[in-house]
């Protein structure tokens, strides 16, 4: 079967590419080994919200009274929070399988990988396997849980993230390796539901991709919340012989044990390269990264790569924009390349983190004069009446220019809030712009406008 454009893996970098080459006109596969939708929609973004959620609901029970309701509290019923956010992925994941009807995408069951210049191989479960052509080739084959040397996963007791999602009973105990987004939210999940967690970070901070400040104040939150939580420690070795699992931390006051039911290594992700074809064609790599020029050709014409596999951030949403820039590149339009540093990034613990540009740290480093300007959200009228006062709206400005170089905040809903930060980015909008750009209230955005006032000595609640 010949094709304008085959796509190896349906997650949301490779079936968004798919729809958006559908829409231009060029005739589509794609190629999925499991699920369509892939990590994102059935092991992690989706799924994950739906534990969250549950956790969350769970939080609101027992803290009724904080609210003026009556309850006896609440029970978690472990296999049904699961059951439910596996339900919720699978109808993600049907919902994906319409899309591609509906795009008039052929979807082909199978491991694809690369035989040479425009023809995959689709190898089928049974062993059979089958040649498809075509002119253009994007991989989007993903990422996995990544593995240490001295933390092997076995699925049973030193588990990945998807294990997380469908363990058999709620553990009594849990240490998580990684303080990122995937050990935190997991790390307060288990938490919230009566889980008693341990986080061990190898660096100084937790989430430490984040401003220093919003670290901080998470660090608290959660410790208040119950989470041991041990910063610039390293697991060295975990003993899984007894029952449970003998977790052995180097700290800067020496080695400390500690023992747990279950270990949940968190620390990134590893890419999916190995097996499909890249060697065969002479595709070139570095360092676990296909490189890729900024519309993702390879350096094999007719070869594209997009998502967790090439530069840039293992998120969700940058592996869609990459797909779409590329498609329309294949095509013959001439889109704007994606500015990495213009990429929200969000943890949806509670209180949420969301992000996007410049640290502080990072503006001055790179020679930036700046103004900061901060919100507390118990300062907000919103923030006061959902019993959500935690948490704060920080914004970067360019001394000079007044241009918005970062933005960073801690709190409920945030990530909800990140966005109109993304486009004001986008839109280089200046601090005072934001000002006057006027916020309904009482909402939790009016933090975002609040700080860009106090950056520049205009705010009115503090």
């Amino acid at each position: 079967m010949n094709y304008d454009l085959i796509v190896i893996g349906s997650g949301p970098g490779g079936y968004v590419a798919a729809i958006r080459a559908s829409q231009l006109g060029l005739k589509t596969a794609i190629v999925e080994r499991e699920s369509l939708g892939g990590i994102c929609l059935n092991w992690g973004c989706i799924p994950t919200k739906a534990l969250l959620k549950s956790a969350q609901v769970f939080e609101y029970l027992n803290h009724s009274a904080d609210y003026g309701i009556k309850t006896s509290g609440g029970e978690v019923d472990f296999e049904a929070v699961i059951k439910r956010s596996r339900g919720v992925a699978d109808g993600m994941s049907k919902g994906v399988q319409f899309l591609m009807k509906k795009n008039k995408i052929d979807v082909i069951m199978g491991t694809g990988s690369l035989k040479s210049k425009g023809i995959v191989t689709v190898k089928n479960n049974d062993g059979t396997a089958k040649d498809i052509t075509a002119k253009h080739i994007i991989i989007a084959t993903g990422g996995r849980s990544r593995e240490l040397p001295n933390l092997k996963q076995d699925g049973k007791k030193i588990i990945g993230y998807r294990q997380a999602m469908v363990l058999p009973q709620q553990p009594k105990s849990m240490v998580v390796v990684g303080s990122g987004a995937i050990g935190i939210e997991f790390a307060y999940f288990y938490n919230a539901i009566g889980t008693k967690v341990t986080v061990v970070e190898y660096l100084d901070n937790i989430v430490p991709l984040e401003d220093e400040e919003v670290s901080k104040a998470l660090l608290r939150s959660l410790k208040k919340q119950g989470i041991n939580i041990m910063t610039g420690s390293t697991v060295e070795s975990v003993d899984t012989n007894g029952e449970g699992c003998r977790v052995n931390v180097k700290t800067a006051t020496g080695n400390e044990v500690l023992e747990a039911e279950i270990v949940l290594s968190a620390i990134g992700i590893s890419t999916n390269i190995e097996g499909i074809g890249l060697e065969q064609v002479g595709v070139k790599t570095d360092k676990g990264k296909v490189l890729v020029d900024d519309y993702y050709k390879t350096n094999v014409e007719g070869v594209y790569a997009i998502g967790d596999i090439v530069k840039g951030q293992a998120l969700a949403h940058v592996a869609s924009a990459e797909g779409i820039i590329c498609v329309e590149k294949i095509a013959g339009h001439n889109p704007e390349p994606l500015n990495y540093n213009n990429i929200p990034g969000c943890t949806y613990c509670s209180p949420e983190v969301a992000s996007v540009g410049y640290t502080e740290k990072a503006a001055k480093e790179a020679g930036y004069e700046i103004k900061v300007g901060k919100f507390p959200f118990s300062a907000s009228g919103k923030a006061s009446a959902a019993g959500a006062k935690d948490g704060f709206v920080k914004l970067i400005f360019d001394a000079k220019y007044g241009e918005l170089l970062g933005a960073h905040m801690i709190g409920y809903n945030v990530t909800e809030m990140i966005a109109e930060v993304v486009t004001a980015r986008k839109l280089e909008t200046t601090g005072h712009e934001i000002i006057k750009s006027v916020h309904p209230h009482p909402t939790m955005s009016e933090a975002v406008m609040e700080a860009a006032a106090d950056a520049y000595g205009e705010v009115i609640h503090l």
